[in-house]
């Protein structure tokens, strides 16, 4: 196998910082192709099941993202309790070293092996002879406050995501934060009061935006040349009904002709209108949801 550039990180998001690492690697050994390392499911998850993160993206989705962003190749390494306790020796020796690193790229605070016993110093150790070790800092981000740049992470943008502020985490994923599934069978009430939704069921192992009414738009996975479709999305477990389950229910504008169940979509959030509300009757509902309609043109600059 021919040489290769190897940055390693978790890349939930795939956010501008994981972008600004990739493109950095590659013009540190620009002959050379990019693979980036990534690790599924979240450690969290078997070190310390419970204290996980809600992901930004599902696995797909960031192997996808990471492609898009420059990787030549994406590395899925299965973090199961025997690989957590692998020495930092049996890391580099049975996951770096087959792929032929010149060079391998992380963050200032990367850990590994078992109990997190490795850290850079210790890899420059163990990578000495055999390739080069660049250790990074995050990337800030578009955004700024009168305190200075703020810094672009995962943990930034889920924070964001739970304020219902999706400016700011487009700003810090660069990208509209979105969701892709498959149209799975509602309650039908949508179709009833005359505003048909596709409906996605929301893992408890994503991160989600706050409980609300968005703008946004959708488009069929499956029909990439499509245009995307202005949309009306609401996250939440329908309290007027006394609903448990968090869902996505899109609503495409001026549509009630889409046959979409079983179709694989995205949707794309743009800006919050508003939060989730209890309505006392259908009447009341109906009459915010017209309301919230005629906003979200507003927003996305559609005309009825």
């Amino acid at each position: 196998m021919s040489q290769s550039v190897v940055v390693i990180g978790n890349f939930d998001g795939v956010h501008l910082g994981h972008r600004a690492v990739l493109e950095h690697a590659r013009g540190l050994e620009p002959g050379l192709p990019v693979i980036a390392m990534t690790f599924w499911p979240h450690p969290l998850s078997v070190v310390r099941p419970g204290h996980e993160p809600k992901l930004l993206c599902d696995l797909d989705e960031r192997v996808e993202l990471l492609r898009a962003a420059g990787a030549d190749r994406v590395e899925v390494v299965a973090f199961t309790k025997a690989f957590s306790q692998q020495t930092p020796e049996d890391f580099v020796s049975s996951v770096l070293l087959p792929l032929s690193p010149a060079r391998v790229v992380v963050g200032q605070n990367f850990r590994f092996g078992h109990h997190a016993a490795g850290n850079v110093d210790i890899l420059r150790e163990l990578a000495r002879g055999r390739f080069e070790v660049t250790a990074i800092d995050m990337v800030t981000s578009p955004l700024h406050t009168t305190d200075g740049a703020e810094r672009t992470s995962s943990t930034r943008i889920r924070a964001a995501l739970a304020d219902g502020d999706l400016e700011a985490a487009e700003a810090m994923l660069g990208r509209p934060f979105s969701f892709a599934g498959t149209v799975v069978y509602g309650d039908q009430r949508g179709r009833e009061l005359g505003f048909p939704t596709a409906n996605l069921v929301v893992s408890d192992l994503r991160a989600a935006p706050a409980d609300g009414v968005y703008a946004g738009w959708l488009s069929r996975i499956d029909r990439p040349y499509e245009p995307t479709l202005p949309a009306a999305i609401s996250v939440g477990r329908n309290p007027t009904f006394d609903g448990h389950q968090l869902r996505v229910e899109s609503y495409v504008l001026d549509r009630t002709d889409l046959e979409l169940y079983g179709v694989r979509i995205r949707v794309e959030f743009v800006s919050r209108i508003r939060g989730q509300v209890k309505f006392n009757g259908i009447e009341a509902l109906i009459a915010q949801m017209n309301d919230d309609v005629a906003r979200i043109r507003e927003v996305l600059g559609v005309r009825s």
